[in-house]
């Protein structure tokens, strides 16, 4: 069973957001990598939303786990949820000609522009001053890339600024995957791609191991959706 209990008593500095604003768009690619991120905003007192926008998630199984266990963590501390379209063929769109490009590489800019831009326009639209992510928090991505990408989209919009807080600083990190046994969520294998899903398997297959079972493994437990 999944822990149903808010844990109030981890100790975490006092997170001011830019500007002095109380209220941010936090862009979430899944539940693991935002957990920490929503339980420090929520510890501070930010009123914040979040916005699930990530067309690169691939096959549409995979995107569905993600959204729908990111959606209810969300709901358990009453923290809005934002469902954006999945909008894949835009993003295989973009991509094209970029197959082959290599983790961190250029697609993965593109990648990161596309889902914050997106981001950005709906924070425009909807008077929120401040955006991040929680792309950043982990080790399997560049910090400084998304970071980039992240005030490069705030730039298109007035008013609108990127918050570019080090998530994995302080323990960050490792409250993470703490936050992730207790709640026991979906331990994904691969970045989320249909080129990442591939590169994977192919390395897998180079070592022996078996390719990636979508839906089976989840931090402390495996199971089948």
């Amino acid at each position: 069973m999944k822990s149903t209990k808010i844990v109030t008593d981890i100790q975490r500095p006092k997170l001011t957001p830019p500007n002095g604003a109380n209220k941010v768009l936090l862009h979430s690619c899944c539940a693991p990598c935002s957990g920490e991120v929503m339980e420090a905003m929520l510890a501070s007192g930010i009123d914040y939303t979040i916005y699930f926008y990530n067309p690169n998630i691939h096959p549409q199984k995979e995107y569905e786990i993600r959204k729908n266990e990111n959606k209810v963590f969300a709901k358990k501390f009453n923290i809005p949820f934002i469902d954006a379209d999945y909008d894949m063929d835009n993003w295989f769109t973009r991509a094209k000609g970029m197959e082959f490009e290599p983790e961190r590489g250029l697609r993965c800019t593109m990648c990161f522009d596309m889902r914050l831009e997106r981001t950005a326009l709906y924070a425009y639209e909807h008077d929120f001053p401040v955006i991040t992510t929680s792309l950043g928090i982990s080790r399997w991505k560049n910090m400084q890339q998304v970071n980039s990408c992240g005030i490069r989209a705030a730039e298109k919009y007035p008013g609108i600024t990127f918050w570019d807080f080090n998530w994995r600083k302080g323990g960050g990190s490792q409250r993470m995957v703490e936050i992730s046994k207790r709640e026991q969520f979906y331990q994904q294998e691969y970045c989320g791609c249909i080129y990442s899903l591939r590169d994977s398997n192919t390395w897998r297959r180079e070592h022996g191991r078996e390719t990636i079972k979508i839906g089976t493994k989840f931090y402390g437990i495996e199971k089948e959706i």
